[in-house]
């Protein structure tokens, strides 16, 4: 097990360092410089490319930016007024963007299961082909479509919750929640099916409904328990989709979180910020999957042992 684990930790790593090497080697390629103020003169871009060291050579950059990422150091943002960019710009900005997606989380999470273990329990039925297609339709349509539908119809149009995040108003944060929940009921109402219509057809199953059981004691005590064990398992890395993908939707609602300060920072060609909050999503994303993929190898051996780990 041991070795299990050291090797899924080894495969993290060179999977950080590869995702943060091919986003240096991109943001090169990036048109314009940090430093397009018109006030500024050609001297004075000069000496502040002197001062972060862009005017090495692309290998000199390489090597002393990840030399200090394997210390801890992000480096320092070159339009927030030189602050460090993973402890004064994305710890601060951290706790907003969990919060819409933890509520995004709990509510799509909900509704997924009831709307997946409906479509299953009434298979073939109007109520089915209904969940079905509300499914396909909220993974097909981007979540920043959804936002801008809400905000003009619940927001403008009808005026029951605030269009614009306020810090301190939960009301506020009902809309950006509900149009990244979108996804994670679709995900979840489209495994929740799967599983239960597999699980409903089952030998137990019917051993249990053979032995007097009602269909509401069944699912209740059996089917909707195995059920859930696929689903739960997606919730990891879904919990990191919904962090990376709110990116637009925090924009559109005015939220000042981490995707908010990626989408400055790629405006701004703020090369430190965007590698940071890169680099922080990338290692939030591969931690979960490392977790799951050490789960897996506690609860069933033959994982790890297919590959003699």
């Amino acid at each position: 097990m041991l070795r299990y684990i050291s090797q899924r930790l080894f495969y993290g790593f060179i999977t950080l360092f590869i995702i943060i090497s091919i986003t240096f080697l991109l943001l090169q390629f990036m048109p314009g410089t940090p430093f397009k103020d018109d006030k500024l003169s050609q001297n004075q871009i000069r000496i502040l490319n002197e001062k972060y060291g862009l005017d090495e050579p692309f290998h000199i950059q390489y090597i002393n930016y990840m030399g200090n990422v394997l210390r801890g150091d992000f480096g320092v943002s070159f339009t927030y007024d030189n602050q460090e960019v993973f402890r004064d710009l994305i710890l601060p900005r951290l706790p907003v963007t969990i919060k819409v997606g933890a509520l995004a989380l709990f509510f799509g999470t909900l509704m997924g299961i009831f709307l997946g273990a409906l479509s299953a329990i009434k298979r073939n039925t109007p109520w089915d082909h209904l969940t079905t297609i509300t499914a396909i339709v909220g993974v097909s349509v981007p979540s920043f479509v959804f936002a801008t539908l809400l905000q003009y119809w619940v927001g403008v149009r009808g005026g029951w919750l605030p269009v614009i995040y306020v810090r301190d108003d939960f009301r506020s944060l009902i809309l950006p929640a509900i149009s990244l929940s979108v996804f994670v009921i679709s995900s979840t109402a489209r495994f929740m099916r799967t599983e239960l219509v597999e699980v409903l057809s089952s030998d137990y199953t019917l051993l249990a409904k053979a032995k007097g059981l009602s269909n509401s004691q069944v699912i209740k005590r059996h089917s909707l328990r195995n059920a859930l064990i696929p689903v739960i398992t997606i919730l990891g890395p879904m919990t990191i989709t919904l962090l990376t993908g709110s990116v637009v939707v925090e924009r559109i609602f005015g939220i000042a979180g981490v995707s908010f300060l990626l989408v400055e920072g790629i405006t701004r060609n703020d090369y430190f910020v965007i590698l940071g909050v890169a680099a922080f999503y990338s290692f939030l994303y591969i931690s979960v999957i490392l977790i799951v993929d050490i789960l897996y190898g506690i609860i069933d051996p033959r994982i790890r042992l297919s590959g003699g780990k």
